[in-house]
């Protein structure tokens, strides 16, 4: 069933930096990011695990606190992880919109107050979203680490989480062109003939297209950059996976493949196991085909259900053993 193993497309890619996981809720993200990134740190590379998940589990995978700060992982060399604290991300945010509001208001000689827009702008659920998209590139721009790895959020969060780059490109095209006609208007309908004044807001925005399109390079580079789609063999965690691999294609996002997570292993079961066990391994038998026929030639690996739960790099180490064989 695995023509490529993980090991195998990671020797085949050797230049790959930035490795995101994926998937629907509750498939083991986490789990399989955090095992990636002890593997890569193994291996002799200095290694940063992110958690762009709002809902951050970094700290009870690892049993240590990782939240605000990249943190060295005890017990390991080259391997330090980060729960993403975006509150201060926002904040700085909501200083640089008050700013660049206010100049634009007095550009325009308005006389309403920043803080009515930058409260109406701020309470949109995305703003946390693109807080949390600008401390993930900051991290891959500063490239202070040989390898890094995103545990990100539920695939639907993670789709427009990583495809800003493209919605802001075109985004921030547009306002450019606007201000530049805007600019010349008020050039034109001027009195004086003199050249107005330097323009902060075109400043930002023109700074704002280059960040964007360095990360829209990054992202999308096949060399530097694989996206890892984790399904579990049951219907819905499947069918996530189908509805959203073509879309990150269409982004021109790389996808690295497929793992399938908590297989039960059949032969570990006994003949008078209970029922409901016999039903969950015949059950996971049928999707294991249909996951063999839906992603033929993209599975990765398939990783079982362990006895206990996977925390702590003891069971780190363990998962290592059958994510890369």
């Amino acid at each position: 069933m695995i023509e490529k193993s993980m090991q195998d497309f990671l020797a085949d890619h050797p230049q790959v930096k930035y490795t995101f996981f994926g998937g629907k809720g509750g498939v083991g993200k986490t789990v399989l990011a955090g095992t990636t990134a002890l593997w890569l740190a193994q291996q002799g590379k200095r290694t940063l695990l992110a958690s762009t998940n709002p809902v951050h589990s970094l700290t009870s995978l690892l049993d240590q606190d990782v939240f605000g700060a990249p943190t060295p992982v005890k017990g390991v060399d080259n391997f330090m992880a980060y729960e993403i604290d975006t509150r201060d991300t926002i904040e700085r945010s909501k200083k640089e919109i008050r700013e660049k509001i206010s100049w634009f208001l007095k550009f325009a000689d308005i006389k309403t107050k920043a803080d009515e827009f930058v409260e109406s702008a701020t309470m949109n659920p995305a703003f946390e979203e693109s807080a949390m998209f600008e401390n993930m590139i900051d991290l891959m721009f500063e490239d202070k680490f040989e390898a890094y790895v995103f545990d990100t959020a539920p695939t639907a969060n993670a789709r427009r989480l990583l495809g800003m780059s493209s919605v802001y490109s075109l985004w921030v095209n547009k306002m450019v062109k606007s201000r530049e006609e805007a600019t010349s208007l008020r050039e034109l309908l001027s009195y004086s003939k003199k050249k107005q004044e330097k323009d902060p807001l075109m400043d930002y925005l023109l700074n704002f297209r280059e960040r964007m399109q360095h990360a829209k390079e990054l992202l999308t580079d096949p060399a530097l950059t694989a996206f890892f789609f984790i399904t579990l063999p049951e219907a819905l965690p499947i069918a996530v996976i189908i509805r959203f691999i073509n879309w990150f294609e269409d982004f021109g996002i790389p996808v690295g493949g497929v793992i399938v997570n908590m297989l039960i292993d059949e032969e570990s079961v006994a003949d008078d196991a209970p029922d409901f066990v016999k039903n969950r391994i015949s059950m996971q038998s049928e999707y294991m085909r249909k996951i063999q026929s839906t992603f033929d030639g993209e599975v990765r690996a398939i990783v079982p259900l362990f006895e206990t739960e996977v925390r702590g790099v003891e069971m780190l180490q363990r998962t290592a053993e059958r994510l890369f064989i």
